[in-house]
């Protein structure tokens, strides 16, 4: 029932779409007709760089397991695994893959990790290494990557698939503009930064690569919350509007500026005898 009563409260432009959520049970069924309009990225707001625009591939995993893992990994290649839901036992549509090892690495060095998580990727599943054969090719976004903690090799990639007409909750990734002329911070007050990414309820079509947060504007004291975000009015906020994301909190005096005020404050005379 709050699944139900969840999407009704969607905008009018997400009322089409097919919800994917962190639950197995997240997944609306496909009742609606599709959209008339085709979503896309608004003047001015951050859109994927076409660069980075890079077809991952993959070959199918016929088991899981530790041990194959292990071979996988030691073969220059990182087990993976492409579903429709976030919860791989319910999920539908499922499958096995590996991945390279050099070229997942190669993404998250050059994008960062969490904009690797935060993009569309073509991910194309090939009958093995070398061979022309397509089994399958697929739009789909890194949910999760698990890197080791001493080299940073990928050791797995979660992916969901991200067709046209889903809804997809992403961890966008936030970066901070302005500071360079914001009232407080020019004041000497520090960057007090709560969040460093927001999840937002996002259509597949335009799941932004970064949302900027203009610090142009604070003063001491001051604060912007998830509300304040500037973004595409298609993606829907997870977290309550309220949540605080970055703050100018006063910063301590330095001696340099104690011993200013001290020469800026009136000297008293003394008694005279």
């Amino acid at each position: 029932m709050l699944l139900l009563r969840r999407a009704t409260a969607l905008p009018k432009t997400l009322q089409n779409l097919r919800l994917f959520s962190p639950a197995a049970t997240s997944a609306l069924p496909l009742e609606h007709t599709p959209l008339e309009t085709q979503l896309d990225y608004l003047p001015g707001f951050p859109r994927p760089d076409a660069k980075h625009a890079e077809t991952i591939l993959a070959v199918p995993r016929s088991d899981s397991g530790k041990n194959i893992s292990a071979k996988e990994r030691k073969a220059g290649r990182v087990p993976s695994i492409i579903f429709e839901q976030e919860d791989g036992q319910h999920g539908g549509n499922k499958r096995l893959v590996s991945v390279q090892t050099n070229q997942i690495r190669k993404l998250v060095t050059h994008l960062g990790y969490s904009f690797f998580l935060s993009r569309l990727f073509d991910v194309e599943v090939r009958a093995e290494l070398g061979s022309e054969e397509v089994v399958e090719r697929v739009r789909a976004l890194p949910r999760s990557i698990h890197l080791h903690s001493g080299s940073d090799a990928p050791l797995n990639v979660t992916f969901i698939r991200a067709p046209p007409g889903t809804l997809l909750k992403v961890d966008i990734p936030l970066v901070f503009i302005g500071d360079d002329v914001s009232p407080g911070l020019k004041k000497g007050a520090s960057l007090n930064t709560i969040k460093r990414t927001v999840k937002f309820l996002c259509p597949a079509e335009i799941i932004p690569p970064y949302i900027e947060v203009d610090l142009s504007l604070l003063d001491v004291g001051q604060k912007l919350v998830a509300g304040d975000l500037k973004v595409h009015p298609a993606l829907k906020l997870v977290r309550p509007k309220d949540e605080p994301i970055v703050k100018i909190a006063g910063g301590r005096v330095s001696d340099q500026q104690k011993d200013q005020q001290k020469k800026d404050q009136p000297k008293k005379e003394s008694p005279k005898k």
